[in-house]
């Protein structure tokens, strides 16, 4: 019997390693969570000392004199949000700064160029985000455990939270740092959108000690059930429904992931 052979042709559009270059995208996550973990010091201890500088400059300034928020301590009540804001501020700022490094660098094509679709790189990108929030997270909950006797009542509760807003924040980063070119206009994007959203969302406050006006407003804005919903992971009370909340992050997420896989795959603002 002759051997028979058998040949098999790519046509345009398909990639011979399958629907998924699950080695590319392992590259990229990999390469995405090395970037934060090198500089350790930097991008996971300092955001360590920040949110334990919060806490004692609160606790020193307002706490002996603040009665009972929500039914718990001024102090207990403030650490699962400054805890959130960490998180989400650090998984903007890894997706965000890896874009635009590598835009202002000029090697941005060294991403664009491997055969890696628009899902690949963001599902790379958010990999890091999420990887970092988590670790910075976890690392918090550590130390409120140590410090304050904070044990998280709803723990699966606030590391789902934690994860939405990583990813959250981690596709907003995408979104920003395509959108920006130079380093001035990131820094424009963090101090005017990302900053507000995070303090002005009941890190520090309840919301129902506002205006209806500004309560209304503070519904709107999907970092307040991102705090709200750790809140009640970490100490089981809330301003809102944390199914609510889920749902909100939930979509909210899945939209901003969605105009960051669009921005992606089309290579708006990335190919020259």
């Amino acid at each position: 019997m002759s051997e028979m052979k058998t040949t098999y042709r790519v046509g345009m559009g398909e990639r011979r390693f399958g629907a998924v270059n699950w080695l590319g995208l392992k590259t990229l996550a990999g390469r995405e969570i090395k970037r934060f973990t090198v500089v350790w010091t930097q991008t996971l201890l300092a955001p360590l000392v920040t949110a334990a500088l919060f806490l004692m400059i609160f606790n020193i300034a307002i706490g002996p004199k603040r009665g009972d928020v929500m039914g718990v301590p001024f102090l207990t009540f403030l650490a699962p949000g400054i805890m959130m804001m960490t998180v989400i501020q650090n998984a903007f700022a890894n997706t965000s700064s890896s874009i635009v490094i590598s835009k202002v660098q000029g090697n941005i094509v060294d991403t664009l160029m491997p055969p890696l679709s628009g899902l690949e790189l963001l599902l790379g990108y958010l990999a890091g985000a999420v990887a970092r929030g988590v670790i910075v997270a976890v690392a918090i909950a550590a130390g409120l455990m140590l410090a304050l006797q904070i044990v998280p009542e709803h723990p699966l509760i606030a590391l789902l939270f934690v994860i939405l807003g990583a990813a959250f924040l981690g596709g907003l980063g995408i979104v920003a740092g395509v959108f920006a070119d130079k380093f001035d206009q990131m820094a424009a994007i963090t101090n005017f959108i990302v900053t507000p959203l995070a303090f002005l969302s009941g890190t520090f406050y309840s919301v129902e000690s506002l205006p209806p006006v500004l309560q209304a407003i503070s519904h709107a804005n999907p970092v307040f059930y991102l705090i709200d919903g750790v809140r009640y992971g970490v100490i089981g009370t809330s301003d809102s429904s944390p199914m609510l909340g889920f749902g909100v992050c939930l979509a909210a997420t899945t939209a901003i992931c969605f105009l960051a896989w669009v921005m992606l795959r089309k290579g708006y603002r990335l190919k020259a």
